[in-house]
């Protein structure tokens, strides 16, 4: 596994911003487009490409354009959903599936309620959007759904991470597969309930409300 702490003085100003618990909303939801519009750009930089001859206005050029078969992006519902417009911002062309998982608050195991993936995923660069890394149970779940169905090439997208969920993807993900994960920063530790220390709380509740 490979990890990759984006560094930018525009990422860093964003996610202070979330943090703060006075942060609205609607300014919360917009900030997560924007930040992971940045982390995105980072993330994709090792996107297969294929080379293609076009006729401009003047002459024929060779170029490289996203090769086939397309990415896919694979939101964590309902808290990936607010990350899935600054990806395909960048990624236009990538198709979009889904997996609902949530953690058992008392266990802190995952289960899995809604499943919208292709049968084969061989070939294709899969990126899980999430914005939390925390035990990095949900994360290791995912991943593993992909690699079942054929996919060698994964890259996670996070607005944070605890130090303790990224020991356990590591550990778990080994040599199997090309696995990385993108994140805007590791924060201090995970507390007695799971939860990201400092952090910026529950995403999705912060995205979207309490439900």
């Amino acid at each position: 596994m490979r990890l990759h702490v984006a560094d930018h003085p525009l990422i860093d100003h964003k996610l202070s911003v979330l943090r703060d618990e006075n942060t609205p909303s609607a300014v919360f939801r917009q900030l997560v487009d924007e930040l992971v519009t940045l982390l995105a750009y980072e993330a994709t930089r090792e996107v297969a490409t294929e080379e293609v001859t076009i006729k401009t206005p003047v002459a024929e050029a060779s170029c490289r354009r996203i090769a086939s078969p397309r990415p896919i992006l694979v939101p964590i519902l309902r808290a990936g959903l607010g990350m899935l417009d600054g990806m395909t911002r960048l990624l236009p062309t990538a198709e979009v599936g889904f997996l609902g998982m949530k953690r058992d608050e008392d266990t802190l195991e995952v289960e899995t309620y809604a499943n919208r993936l292709p049968q084969d995923l061989s070939g294709r660069q899969c990126f899980i959007v999430d914005p939390m890394l925390a035990t990095g149970h949900t994360l290791i779940a995912a991943i593993d759904y992909l690699l079942e169905r054929g996919a060698r090439d994964v890259t996670a997208i996070c607005l944070i991470a605890a130090p303790e969920g990224l020991a356990t993807v590591d550990k778990h993900v080994g040599h199997r597969a090309n696995v990385t994960i993108v994140t805007a920063g590791v924060d201090e530790k995970l507390n007695e309930d799971a939860y990201i220390v400092p952090g910026l709380g529950d995403a999705g509740d912060r995205l979207y409300g309490i439900v």
